[in-house]
């Protein structure tokens, strides 16, 4: 137990070094974190790219008083029964499909991802978010329409926002998969602008580290968030459209990728929606620490899951968390919380219907 403890230590420094690290190397003029070869080897001292010159990306923190705002307890007395509700919803679609966790979280990084997390991606017209070519794949929006029909009956009407039923049940959705808990901090308003060029701004597993790294930093996200919230490809599923260049790559099991091959064997594969593979080749139905395992040994489903292990800022990371289930869900709390609170809206509007702002 008590090298565990030790190894804790070590790895937060490490973190903490490396946030430095990347903070610096941003401050700078000109200069971005050097790039490292993904197909270096973890034996190999790397061989840095000269850096090349990119934009800084534009980081919109919450104000504390915007972070103030938010409460676990912020519907205690207006609708006391909201968690039990979206609780017992989320558990039930779950128990019916238990694919629908990890889409019900997969939705929630979406919202956060784009504009904060101001329930955006609900709105369902003509150039929105929702209609997308990244949104395309997106479920879980008739389990939100149910909980928030049943809130306006229990409860004052636009009460509570669509942002806050989706926020807490990402937690529920993690929960039902055997994840960790953490109260959620309400008191979010619902956002009127959705924009489909924006949501295809999200990564959509092709991307490298670098890239990675960018997106997350512009959301006041760092590099252990990254590595923790990618951990929750540790359920769900992926198309076998978006794995086409992962099927042709040689960083990757071999028997892993005979597998995936036989999944998606189908001739159409670069058009079929419709062929999916588990993103968890192991325990694809269990919220654990396999994911992390799985890249050790080459099993990343998609092409951004693997690249984490090959690159020699995040490798550290995920051959920790592997070690360790409970540094995992601890860390995956705390970086769910982080997410949930991304450009925090309390100045707005609850909306009657989720799927469209009010009139």
């Amino acid at each position: 137990m008590k090298w565990r403890w030790c190894f804790s230590i070590v790895l937060v420094l490490l973190v903490h070094h490396m946030e430095m690290e990347l903070a610096m190397a941003l401050s700078a003029k000109d200069v971005t974190p050097p790039l490292v070869p993904t197909t270096m080897k973890k034996t190999i001292s790397p061989k840095w790219r000269v850096p090349v010159a990119r934009p800084r990306p534009k980081i919109i923190p919450p104000t504390p008083t915007e972070l103030a705002y938010l409460s676990p307890t912020h519907y205690l007395k207006s609708c006391p029964n909201l968690e039990a509700i979206i609780q017992q919803k989320v558990n039930a679609w779950v128990k019916r499909d238990y694919t629908m966790a990890a889409s019900i979280i997969r939705l929630h990084f979406h919202d956060c991802a784009v504009r904060g997390c101001d329930a955006s991606i609900l709105l369902n017209h003509a150039g929105s978010e929702r209609r997308a070519l990244a949104s395309k794949t997106l479920r879980g929006f008739e389990l939100i329409d149910e909980i928030k029909a049943e809130v306006e009956t229990s409860c004052p009407p636009k009460t509570v926002s669509c942002a806050d039923i989706l926020t807490a049940a990402a937690r529920d959705a993690t929960v039902m998969a055997g994840g960790p808990f953490w109260e959620v901090p309400f008191g979010r308003k619902d956002g009127r602008v959705s924009l489909a060029n924006e949501a295809n701004s999200v990564p959509q597993g092709h991307e490298n580290v670098t890239a990675l790294i960018e997106f997350f930093q512009a959301r006041g996200l760092n590099i252990l968030d990254l590595v923790i919230l990618s951990g929750s490809h540790t359920i769900g599923r992926s198309t076998c459209y978006s794995i086409r260049q992962r099927l042709s790559t040689d960083n990757i099991n071999l028997k892993y990728l005979n597998s995936l091959r036989r999944q998606c064997n189908n001739s159409n594969i670069n058009i079929n929606l419709n062929r999916f593979v588990d993103l968890d080749a192991t325990t694809p139905k269990t919220f654990d620490e396999i994911y992390y395992t799985n890249l050790e040994k080459k099993m990343g489903l998609l092409q951004t899951d693997q690249l984490l292990y090959s690159d020699a800022r995040t490798s550290p990371l995920v051959a920790a968390l592997a070690s360790q289930p409970s540094l995992f869900f601890n860390q995956f709390a705390v970086s769910m919380i982080k997410l949930g609170n991304v450009q925090v809206r309390t100045a707005g509007e609850v909306r009657l219907n989720c799927d469209y702002v009010n009139p």
